[in-house]
């Protein structure tokens, strides 16, 4: 298939409440606080910072698309992940295999006749991509152009902490406190002790009534899902109105329904870092935050004195920024050889990398912290020898199973967390949502549509055990993009791939329920054929389908927090930059591991509990 490259660089003429503060930034050379990137971990803090008083500078790479339908509007997430205005185009690879690479479904190419070509039998010529893997380059980061999907981690991902460093202020219970600080929560009366409502993040669910309608074919599969997790069938009208933010007892081994919560209002309309960054520059209050967009950040500046201590590490004072729109060669609008401006900006107290899982070490290995042996290949001086940078990358594993009804499969969405046999734990270790669409990963165009027959589950593997994922420069130069290798069922592959396959097992022998008129179902995926009579739909046959076409979209861990005993802990509890001072990390790179299935939100509460640490340490040093 072909899908047209997009266009070359375009300028808007728009001008946001953001831009028209941006002058601020060259009359003021330094700040308390300099944040880098916009996103769910350093948007909320850098607002934060400036409401608690401290002049901060939020830089963001990309533009301001707050007022633009296709972010602002929830329903069209889809058009936001693949808009040149946002779009940074990561090409990853999932192993160390260039034959295995070569046979996922949507490996794309560039004809060069301005095309892209995704799949395995590409046209002669074609320069080989890789794996598209969409970041948003805009105010407010991924969180402007996702599904909105909100979910918690495990309790586990949260006291995996406690046990690494000792710092029991991540544990479980005193995170969700910071769940309740941020949320404005729509969909619940007000009083519900485990949720907030006078944060700046709007909670909303969808409209669940399908499932009191016992006739619809997507009801029967429901009733059929709910027997085969355990549930009652009789009663799905009202299990599909679950809160999965709520805070139950033995939460993370229920296997039950829920209606999907997303960081939206009860309107449709996205909530986002975006919002909560413009309300603090529009305050009347006049909070001390100076927001750049269009900037780069090339790398930290650093000092090796701390007020003249002897033997002081090396401390950060600032940044080196490149100036212009689509100066990031990721950038699909960036034309070759375009560069911008180069200065330098000043933090009086921190400097905070807050880019993501991609960008953040990335950041760090070019102002020289990282492996000693990586950065003297590209002739980088070393500032912190510091191993773990770049390494640990991790993501929950997707995959869907996909086929098509005798006739349009009348059903709302289905959203299911439940326990495979296997699985290492009592835990639960797959969340799926069910309904008329398809979801098969990503790609320039995606996602496919396959006509008003289409239904799809698509799942997501909560807690991943193979993955040993790398991001490595490919140079000193600040405008290239790192090789980014998921390395993907490197470690244990087998067990992460038994558990997806009896993942589709089970949702498989729901849709037998489905009954006529949608029945019989043709499957597409992972077993081509009418449902459940295709001759190779074995378990080994499922696994080498999901080992080559599974996919990701929920990038952590490259900065991880760790203990002191750990020799690839990038930061400590407090997400200070292990071995220098004054340059923490706040994003969702510094997860040990994935957290749950969705890890906006977890970075969002991440980022308020940051607020509170810097904000301890800056009154300790006051």
């Amino acid at each position: 298939m072909h899908y047209r490259l997009l266009s070359a660089l375009v300028a808007s003429a728009a001008v946001t409440a953001v831009e028209a503060v941006e002058a601020a930034a060259a009359a003021a050379a330094t700040y308390d606080y300099i944040v880098v990137g916009s996103g769910p971990g350093g948007g909320p803090l850098a607002a934060n910072l400036a409401r608690a008083g401290y002049s901060t500078l939020l830089i963001e790479a990309g533009g301001d698309e707050g007022d633009n339908p296709t972010y602002r509007d929830i329903q069209n997430f889809n058009e936001a992940a693949n808009d040149e205005a946002s779009r940074w185009d990561f090409w990853v690879k999932h192993s160390d295999d260039p034959e295995r690479e070569l046979k996922f479904g949507h490996t794309t190419y560039d004809t060069g006749d301005g095309t892209f070509y995704i799949g395995t039998k590409p046209p002669a010529g074609a320069k080989h991509l890789g794996i598209q893997y969409p970041r948003a380059a805009v105010l407010g980061g991924c969180a402007m152009h996702n599904g909105a999907v909100c979910s918690l981690p495990q309790d586990d991902d949260w006291n995996l902490i406690v046990k690494a460093t000792g710092d029991t202020s991540w544990e479980a219970s005193k995170m969700r406190e910071y769940l309740k600080r941020i949320e404005k929560n729509d969909y619940l009366p007000a009083g519900n002790a485990a949720h907030g409502y006078t944060g700046w993040l709007a909670t909303s669910v969808g409209d669940a009534s399908f499932a009191k309608n016992v006739s619809l074919p997507g009801t029967k599969i429901l009733r059929k899902l709910a027997e085969l997790t355990g549930q009652d069938p009789d009663a799905v009208g009202t299990l599909v109105n679950s809160d999965i933010l709520g805070d139950y007892k033995n939460r993370d081994e229920i296997s039950s329904f829920y209606n999907m919560v997303s960081h939206a209002d009860s309107q449709g309309k996205r909530s986002s870092p975006n919002n909560y960054i413009r309300a603090t520059l529009a305050d009347p209050a006049k909070y001390p935050l100076t927001v750049k967009l269009h900037t780069l950040v090339t790398k930290v500046l650093f000092t090796n004195s701390t007020g003249g201590m002897a033997n002081a590490p090396p401390r950060a004072i600032g940044v080196e920024v490149m100036e212009g729109a689509s100066v990031y060669k990721a950038d699909p609008k960036h034309i070759a050889g375009t560069k911008g401006p180069v200065s330098q900006i000043l933090a009086k107290r921190e400097v905070i990398i807050s880019g993501g899982a991609f960008n953040s070490p990335q950041i760090l290995k070019l102002s020289g912290i990282g492996p000693r042996e990586e950065l003297e290949k590209f002739k980088i001086p070393v500032v912190k020898d510091l191993p773990g940078v770049g390494e640990r990358l991790a993501d929950n594993y997707e995959g869907s199973i996909l086929a098509l009804g005798a006739v349009p499969v009348d059903s709302g969405l289905i959203t299911l967390i439940f326990r495979t046999p296997s699985a290492p734990t009592k835990n639960r270790n797959i969340f799926t949502w069910c309904g008329a669409f398809s979801f098969e990963g990503f790609w320039p165009g995606f996602p496919a549509y396959y006509g008003p027959n289409q239904w799809t589950c698509a799942m997501v593997h909560i807690g991943p055990k193979s993955q040993r994922g790398t991001v490595k420069l490919t140079s000193a130069d600040p405008q290239d993009v790192p090789d980014i290798n998921f390395n993907f069922f490197k470690d244990n592959g087998a067990t992460d791939l038994h558990e997806l396959v009896e993942a589709a097992n089970l949702l498989r022998e729901s849709w037998k329920s489905a009954g006529a008129p949608a029945t019989p179902f043709q499957e597409l995926h992972p077993c081509p054929g009418e449902l459940g009579k295709s001759a190779n739909c074995t378990d080994a046959a499922q696994a080498e389908f999901f080992k080559l076409q599974a996919y990701s979209h929920h990038a952590s861990s490259t900065c991880a927090i760790g203990g002191d005993d750990d020799k690839l802990a990038v930061l400590d509890s407090k997400f200070r930059v292990r071995g220098v001072s004054g340059l923490r990390v706040v994003d969702a790179s510094a997860f040990p591991v994935v957290p749950g299935a969705f890890p906006v939100l977890p970075t969002m509460m991440l980022s308020a509990k940051a607020t509170e640490d810097i904000i301890a340490d800056a009154k300790k040093s006051s």
